[in-house]
């Protein structure tokens, strides 16, 4: 069984700083492209990045330059640093990854996996 993680959420003012984290658990052979998401109160999902394996990374149009992905395969966690935050930012976080896991029943091919969600308020 695979399982993600995230955490690093928070209440942050308007220019501050936060770094979610997005851990990765279980039977795991090989994690690809790993992305964040995000879902604010009555919108709908909205993507923000993603990085693949060989820590390529792309964003959302609107969000270069304040906001980072990165990985830590040693780790199997997947970081973004936001910076700048702006009350519009405020939304419930997610990450997603398709992973392929190892053992009896898994896909040959991996699938996606997605986690819980962190909450991040940025207000004063």
């Amino acid at each position: 069984q695979v399982q993600l993680v995230e955490s690093g959420g928070g209440l942050v003012q308007p220019g501050g700083s936060l770094r979610l984290a997005c851990a990765a658990s279980g039977s795991i052979f090989r994690i690809d492209t790993m992305g964040w998401y995000r879902q604010a109160p009555g919108k709908q999902r909205e993507w923000v990045g993603i990085i693949d394996s060989t820590a390529n990374t792309n964003y959302a149009e609107s969000l270069k330059g304040r906001f980072t992905i990165s990985r830590d395969d040693a780790m199997n966690t997947m970081y973004l640093q936001m910076n700048s935050l702006k009350p519009e930012d405020t939304a419930l976080y997610y990450c997603n990854a398709h992973i392929v896991c190892s053992g009896y029943g898994c896909p040959l091919r991996g699938k996606d996996y997605w986690g819980q969600g962190t909450q991040v308020t940025v207000s004063s």
